[in-house]
């Protein structure tokens, strides 16, 4: 192969070889029509198909491919862009921290591993416009995953070995009319890719965009605009620098606002050309409103005539740091942010743009502010998006070698195996990196930050990275974390940044460290059914000036849509390739899954991330407005009230509160008079129990359509909850008490209720049908969330999984034969039966194999009107851990599916995780209560449950109630079901409704997947009394 060597792609210092320097993302054309239509004929796609040939490594790869006369036409097709393993080469591989290659070829840095490193061979055969002939040409391609080396028409022209930037060459030497054959072979794993490491699915290939770029005569290489605002930001110098590659002609240039003028002039064409011009009282761009300027250049040719026509974005903003507080325009900025991994569930690393605008829409409907670009440089197209839409953003460079330092047993090892740590060899192609991220995205408002990288520890390299960027950039910080791991080099980013650390860490932290803002660049880690206790982060932020908030980890689940033996479709994660080592779910850590619907736990980033705060009294509303832009009078605002779930007023309260202050209501009249009203509804036999409940709801919507969510979007809201003493309704309809031998029978009106005297209640006959399929018993387990098996919460409260599945309704004792059952005395002592004139009552006391040993009493009382009232009741045990949940548990048939509750919602939540939730009146399924988590687990609870209703298609089932609140869920499966399927296809066909009714449920937790706890205060106490009163009955 002319003139390449494979073996220099081992080689670190071996990087790149006849790339073009790096330069601004614009893009020319040849006219204002083309640059209005939005096509340039200046740019020809080499997008479609390629002929294609897969080796296991590069010792079976095809020698002289790339030559003219080798035919490559019984090659296979692959698609461009795409990775290889998305095309049935090779398989998708899922790791988080190791290097794919651990344990498989023992390899240090300067090496690669040679047994299985696929290659993947491209060649596309092309033709260029007549009218390019003869004229300077580049090709560009956008990414290719990790190296590549490049011939056209046999010859060779050059190397790039960085996966996530674009890269451009000059075919000009070697182009010639008619067919030309570009060759293109590409190496999964080289020496960059040890400073590739990031949590992804490993892919390679031509993955983005390649195409063919027509060079003018006068040509525009580099673009970079700042804007530079006086003090009071009254005032902005507008410095725009050209780099030509002619000097011929001239550029004429305009800054439009909304079409109209505000400067032009024009300038004679030379190398560089800086054109500086003052704007004076600038509209300011910031994520609220981000107002952008378009700067419009004609470069043209000694003949007058364009050459190009560019059109770049401007947005006037000033980005700093003063006295330790990051500043945006003057105001204390608080990033609400998510970090995004490029990933599409049908194309891998491939993100449509369409995908892309869902993902910035998504975001600035849930009040999500900003991006953390994890952990490398993203596709164009979300930079520019983030300008448009309002999203600020912190720009990482693409380097994470998290596996070269993370095993390490003492911070000695770990620093002398870091890379790029101090290694000389690094240096070159670590700045390159920057000096590439930088040039690409210089020129977007966007971008408030930049990052060297992640999780790459210490060292000199990536402090003279940090370095670099300052050089190149004095308007923007930078950023690293990787600094709390090893300190010699601190100053390597501008602010300080941790993932995952306590609020209270952060709290200490800040009171020691008082220079540097924090940030958490990682935090409230999402994967499956989490971010339990969010809102202490977010609340940490308003109080503690120097915190600045943090970004979720992560935005989209990584999976792959896949079919299991059966045919089956479902979302894949790491290990279903066969792929080996991996870190299996881990890939799933999203706040909308794969294929990008919206996780029910981003109803709670709504709610933490909303920029205005309602607190509801009886007559009253607080108003505080965090925005640091936008008065409260910029969106409607409306007051809701409802009696027990169903609507009675909306008004209109009409609010003028500044950025960053807070003001007090008087709530409607109409609502206050209303609420004045106390006393319940008549009862009804076949609805809950008549209450007197009201609840105020104050909601801010958008006044008018928006770029990014119609008029009327919900951007915040408070509730008020005013609940006024009820008297009991006591049934004073007869009932039937039948004594038997083994069991107990209950007959009212329509209703009939038996009791086994062993086994407690075994048939609740409603309207003439048998309502439960089995016994209801106490539960005290929950299907563990992938939080809980992080921190080993099933090993350390696996007992009450025992209990829940092996207690008994009489003591278990042991003697001289072994464990036999106890006594007939003490069976004769359960049920205690108390009779009163219109109810019955039965206490069971269940016997729970704990260690030390424990019991619960369930009472139930059956009253006239057919409800059953349950009762439990838990005396602690010294020395047993606390419950996962406490409640019943009911299994009645499938054909009770629908579901109607008034509770929070509409989205499942739980006691660590339910701020966002709204108290009222909503309906689901069984099905659709279930969240399509990659692992099977926790699912579908919700939380200050007054009643629920679970019924067929005729209305017809049971009403779940309890005279306080109650954690409720209806599902197809059982905890243990849940827990035992990887997949949501394992799980078993459905024969039945799995209905329970709790006390409380223990937090989800969220604060990191790998050892963090359920907070105390979401956890049940194990120290105290339980007792819980729920009833059911049929409908």
């Amino acid at each position: 192969m002319a003139n390449f060597d494979f073996n220099r792609v081992k080689d670190p210092e071996f990087f790149k070889e006849n790339v073009l320097p790096a330069h601004s993302d614009h893009v020319a054309f040849a006219s204002s029509d083309e640059l209005e239509a939005g096509v340039s004929s200046l740019k020809l796609s080499l997008n479609g198909l390629w002929k294609f040939h897969y080796a296991k490594n590069y010792r079976a790869t095809i020698a002289g491919f790339e030559k003219e006369d080798y035919d490559c036409n019984f090659w296979d097709d692959i698609h461009v862009p795409a990775h290889m393993q998305m095309e049935g080469y090779d398989i998708p591989a899922y790791i988080n921290v190791q290097y794919p290659w651990d344990g498989h070829e023992d390899i240090e840095l300067g090496q690669i591993p040679e047994e299985f490193n696929p290659v993947g061979s491209y060649v596309k055969y092309f033709e260029v416009p007549y009218d390019w002939n003869g004229k300077e040409i580049h090709v560009v391609f956008e990414g290719v995953e990790s190296g590549y080396a490049l011939w056209l028409n046999g010859a060779y022209v050059g190397y790039s070995g960085d996966t996530f930037t674009p890269s451009e060459f000059d075919l000009t030497p070697f182009i010639k009319e008619g067919t030309n054959k570009m060759a293109v072979q590409v190496y999964k794993w080289t020496s960059g890719s040890w400073m590739e490491d990031q949590d992804f699915f490993r892919f390679s290939g031509i993955y983005r965009n390649v195409y063919l770029k027509l060079i003018p005569a006068v040509h525009l290489d580099d673009l970079k605009v700042r804007t530079l605002l006086n003090e009071e930001l009254t005032e902005a110098e507008l410095e725009v620098t050209l780099k030509l590659n002619g000097a011929a002609g001239t550029t004429d240039y305009v800054l439009l606002r909304n079409n109209h003028p505000v400067v032009k002039g024009s300038v004679a064409n030379n190398e560089e050309v800086v054109i500086s011009e003052k704007v004076q009282n600038p509209v300011l761009w910031t994520a609220e409103d981000p107002q952008l300027y378009q700067l419009l250049l004609h470069i043209k040719g000694e003949d007058g005539e364009d050459l190009e026509v560019v059109r770049q974005n401007v947005g006037f903003r000033r980005f700093e740091m003063k006295n330790g507080i990051m500043l945006i325009n003057g105001k204390r900025i608080v990033f609400r942010g998510v970090n995004r991994h490029e990933f599409c569930c049908d194309s891998g690393r491939v993100v449509s743009d369409e995908d892309t605008l869902l993902d910035i829409l998504t975001m600035k409907k849930n009040n999500i502010n900003a991006i953390r670009t994890s952990h490398y440089q993203n596709s164009s197209k979300i930079y520019e998006l983030c300008d448009i839409y309002g999203l600020y953003m912190i720009a990482e460079n693409n380097m994470e070698t998290h596996g070269s330092w993370s095993a390490a047993s003492s911070q000695e090892d770990a620093i002398a195996g870091a890379i790029p740590g101090s290694r000389d060899n690094c240096m070159a192609v670590m700045l390159d990196r920057v000096n590439t991220t930088y040039q690409l995205d210089k020129n977007h408002p966007s971008v408030l930050i930049w990052s060297i990288g992640n999780e790459s520890h210490g060292g000199k390299v990536p402090f003279e990275m940090s370095q670099l960027f300052r050089k190149l950039d004095p308007d923007r910080l930078v950023h690293y974390e990787g600094i709390c791991h090893d300190r010699t080099y601190n100053d390597t980013s501008d602010m300080e940044s941790q993932m995952y650390p306590s609020v209270a860490s952060i709290e200490k932290f800040l009171k020691e460290h008082p220079d540097k803002p924090f940030i958490c660049c990682e935090y409230t880690h999402a994967m499956a059914n989490s971010n339990g206790g969010m809102f202490k982060y977010t609340d940490l932020a308003d109080r503690e000036e120097r915190y600045q908030g943090g970004f979720i980890w992560d935005y989209v689940d990584q999976s792959i849509r896949s079919r299991n033996c059966f045919g089956e479709e479902y979302q894949a994660y790491g290990g279903d390739h066969g792929e080996r080592p991996t870190d299996f779910n881990f890939s799933g850590n999203g706040i909308v899954d794969g294929q990008r619907k919206e996780y029910a736990k981003m109803q709670e980033v709504k709610f933490n991330y909303q920029s205005i705060k309602v607190y509801v009294e009886k007559d009253k509303v607080k108003v505080v407005n965090k925005n640091l832009f936008t008065n409260t009078s910029e969106y409607t605002c409306v007051a809701t009230l409802e009696r027990n779930g169903k609507k009675l007023l909306e008004r209109f309260i009409a609010t003028d509160v500044e950025p960053l202050s807070e003001k007090t209501y008087d709530l409607p009249e109409a609502i206050v008079n209303r609420m004045a009203v106390v006393g319940a509804d008549p009862y009804d036999e076949n609805g809950p129990f008549p209450v007197d409940e009201y609840v105020v709801t104050v909601s801010f919507r958008l006044r008018d359509d928006t770029s990014w969510a119609e008029r009327g979007h919900e951007v915040a809201f408070g509730q008020g909850v005013f609940r006024n003493a009820v008297s009991t309704y006591i049934s004073c309809a007869k009932i039937k008490v039948v004594k038997g031998s083994f069991n107990i029978g209950v007959k009212g009106n329509h209703f009939s209720v038996l009791f086994s005297r062993d086994h407690g209640l075994v048939s609740y006959n409603y309207a003439g049908k048998e309502m439960l399929d089995m016994v209801p018993r106490p539960n005290f387990w929950r299907a563990p969330v992938d939080n809980d098996n992080g921190n080993r919460m099933p090993q350390r409260y696996a007992q009450w999984k025992i209990a829940s599945s092996y207690m008994t309704h009489y003591p278990i004792v042991e003697d001289s034969t072994g464990y036999v059952n106890g006594s007939e005395e003490e069976r004769k002592t359960y049920p205690v039966i108390k009779e009163e004139e219109n109810s019955v009552s039965l206490t069971y006391r269940f016997f729970l194999p704990t260690t030390p040993a424990s019991s619960v009493d369930v009472t139930y009382t059956v009253t006239g009107d057919g409800r059953v009232w349950v009762k439990e009741d838990y005396e602690p045990v010294k020395g047993l851990t606390p419950m996962p949940e406490y409640g019943m548990m009911f299994r009645i048939s499938p054909e009770y599916k629908f579901v109607e509750y008034y509770g929070n919602g509409p989205e499942e939540n739980y006691c660590d995780r339910n701020k966002g939730a709204k108290l009222g009146v909503f309906k689901t399924s069984t099905t659709d209560a279930m969240e399509s988590y990659l692992v099977p687990q926790e699912t579908g609870n919700r939380t200050d449950v007054r009643w629920a209703k679970v019924v067929d298609r005729k209305g017809r089932g049971l009403l779940f109630e309890a005279p306080m609140t109650m954690n409720f869920s209806a599902l197809p499966y059982t905890p243990d079901e849940l827990e035992a399927a990887k997949h949501p296809y394992e799980l078993p066909r459905v024969f039945k409704t799995i209905v329970r009714c709790s006390l409380v449920q223990m937090g989800i937790a969220g604060d990191d997947s790998w050892g963090a706890r359920t907070h105390e205060e979401f956890l049940l106490p194990n120290d105290k009394k339980l007792s819980f009163v729920m009833s059911f009955k049929g409908i």
